[in-house]
């Protein structure tokens, strides 16, 4: 047990070096996070006392880092008002169909033109185009872009994911674990997470009342605790019922974010947010295996220059459809075009049913280079989209149009 926690220690002390490293440089923590949670892990050397391979502490590094992701979505979730989401219902559901519709079949082309079996197109098709949630709420908030007009648009388009991330598992497992699927399965799953979401913005709507009477505590000890007890049991009872525990988190969010206790709650929830949000990204860098990196090379590259096309397409086209202005839809492409935790399952669903070996490195080399680059991009939306107005003139345009 004492090396237990010294394992731990000696990982939080490897966060703590790469949040100093990322200060020091003024950039973004999740890549240095990531990098060296992969230079560490179960490659890295035994030195007497030090292990830096944290075998034994995979286990509770792994869990502290998906409560990282619940504290992101959670925080975020509450930044965000129900009353807003709602009436831009028609843009998120156009906004979303448009970000799958691109990116799922520029996945399937791609497949299919790197000569793939049918089920194994349709796995590599998934890892491509679901966006990380984890990535984007982080990013989201250490740029301050949470109150961006295009920002409830990102996440209308994060929650219409996880709907078809549903539907997609249940209808894909089946045909690689070798289960009966049927249209029946996959429609009760989409009702499903279609009505648990409806269910958290009637509580938002109109339960607000009631859970300012029941939530109003006078100590913050006890507060935290009844927040937080909340936010772990929601997130549990939707992996439950096949909703992603994250999206769980982010509608508990939204719902907290009409109560008069909102800014009370951000409040305390911040330091718990920025400590294992850090510790979700170092241990995502641990289950990348850099020696198993190679073979994967150009096929990983081809699909990342695809992603990032289909992504600014997609959000070029759905920021545009809901009013958005060009320099708005083009931080929509660019935010969310990280992949992280979502991709990795989708990829070990795939790897469980036997499919090509070369899923794993190409799913982690992927993975690990948007996750680095996609908050690079995102950090220089505003360089880059001063670069492209230079060759598409949209400014002009605009000038032009209102003339």
């Amino acid at each position: 047990m004492d090396h237990l926690v010294f394992e731990v220690g000696t990982a939080l002390l490897i966060v703590a070096a790469a949040a100093l490293l990322a200060n020091k440089f003024k950039f973004s923590i999740i890549p240095f996070l990531i990098v060296f949670g992969m230079v560490v892990g179960p490659h890295a050397p035994h030195i007497g006392v030090i292990d830096l391979r944290f075998i034994e502490s995979e286990a509770i590094i792994s869990f502290l880092g998906r409560i990282g992701v619940l504290f992101l979505l959670f925080y975020l979730g509450l930044e965000f008002s129900v009353k807003k989401l709602i009436k831009s219902g028609r843009s998120i559901v156009t906004g979303g169909t448009i970000y799958i519709g691109i990116n799922f079949t520029l996945g399937l082309l791609y497949g299919f033109i790197n000569g793939f079996t049918p089920v194994e197109v349709l796995v590599f098709a998934g890892v491509i185009t679901i966006s990380s949630s984890a990535i984007v709420a982080k990013v989201l908030v250490d740029l301050r872009r949470t109150g961006n007009n295009e920002t409830e648009l990102i996440l209308g388009i994060i929650m219409f994911e996880d709907i078809f991330l549903a539907v997609y598992l249940s209808v894909v497992s089946g045909l690689v674990l070798g289960d009966a699927t049927s249209f029946s399965g996959a429609l009760i799953s989409i009702l499903t997470a279609l009505g648990y979401m409806l269910l958290f913005f009637i509580a938002a709507r109109k339960g607000a009342p009631l859970i300012n009477k029941l939530i109003s505590i006078s100590s913050d000890e006890v507060f935290i605790i009844v927040i937080f007890a909340s936010l772990f049991f929601v997130a549990g009872f939707s992996e439950l019922i096949h909703v992603a525990e994250a999206i769980g988190a982010l509608l508990l969010g939204l719902v907290f974010s009409e109560t008069e206790h909102s800014d009370r709650i951000e409040h305390l929830v911040v330091p718990f947010r920025d400590f294992f949000g850090a510790i979700f990204f170092f241990s995502f860098g641990l289950s990348i295996d850099p020696f198993s990196l190679g073979g994967a090379v150009w096929l990983a590259l081809g699909a990342v220059l695809l992603t990032i096309l289909g992504n600014f397409i997609a959000g070029m086209i759905a920021g545009r459809r809901a009013g958005l202005s060009h320099k708005a839809s083009t931080n929509i492409g660019l935010t969310i075009v990280s992949r992280g935790e979502f991709s990795i399952i989708v990829a070990n669903l795939g790897i469980a049913g036997g499919l090509t070996p070369m899923l794993k490195p190409f799913s982690a080399l992927y993975v690990l280079i948007l996750a680095i680059i996609g908050p690079l991009m995102t950090k220089e939306s505003k360089r880059i989209y001063l670069f492209l107005n230079k060759i598409f003139k949209w400014d002009k345009k605009k000038k032009v149009n209102s003339m």
